[in-house]
């Protein structure tokens, strides 16, 4: 929980929103909006496996890979 509280401190700015993001049990996670534009989603792996999902984000996708416990970090701009 220390990591992941650190990781959000480093990438979402103060005065930014939650907005609504899916998640599974084996995928958590949580997308903001910041002050400046930006959309940022961090996701946690919390399997013991590598897992490839789709982020999809105003008709675009992406389709990244996370290995087993990491965390990741991606911002969308949503001007």
């Amino acid at each position: 929980a220390y990591y992941i509280n650190a990781h959000a401190a480093k990438f979402v700015m103060p005065g930014s929103s939650r907005i609504e993001s899916n998640s599974d049990d084996s995928l958590p996670n949580v997308a903001f909006r910041t002050p400046h534009g930006k959309a940022v989603l961090i996701v946690l792996n919390n399997t013991n496996s590598a897992k490839t999902f789709t982020i999809s984000f105003r008709g675009r996708s992406i389709s990244p890979k996370l290995n087993a416990g990491a965390t990741a970090t991606y911002f969308f701009g949503i001007d």
